[in-house]
């Protein structure tokens, strides 16, 4: 009975990690998706700051509690915030292809681990999907 009761925790552990890392991951450069941290109140700051180009009040939104996002190594001065920002409006106006080039140009991935982001899974070739 303990081996049945071990191999059925790990199985669920297995289900739970896959499932969490799988919404994790949904929506990197996706706009018609949401990520872990959504709320109404995050994204409609977010929406404030893209459309402002506000690039220390978005700095300071991906950061709040803790958080580290990948993200913030590859857009690092206001420059490329503004292409980053142009990206966001694009794909929120379904203009997914634009919004690609320059997330693209930007070495950001399409959340499927094609990028250069952290975690050691990119191989250079950004073929982009936040």
């Amino acid at each position: 009975m303990s081996k049945k009761l071990l191999t059925v925790g790990i199985l669920a552990l297995g289900i739970v990690s896959i499932f969490g890392v799988s919404q994790a991951f949904a929506y990197r450069g996706d706009a018609t998706l949401v990520g872990p941290n959504h709320t109404e109140e995050r994204e409609a700051a977010m929406e404030q700051i893209m459309t402002e180009k506000d690039y220390e009040g978005w700095k300071e939104l991906m950061t709040e509690d803790g958080r580290t996002p990948g993200v913030l190594n590859k857009v690092d001065t206001q420059e490329e915030f503004n292409q980053f920002a142009e990206a966001y409006v694009l794909a929120h106006e379904g203009k997914t292809e634009e919004a690609k080039a320059i997330r693209a140009e930007l070495g950001l991935g399409n959340g499927q681990g094609h990028g250069q982001g952290n975690g050691g899974r990119g191989n250079g070739n950004c073929n982009m999907a936040e």
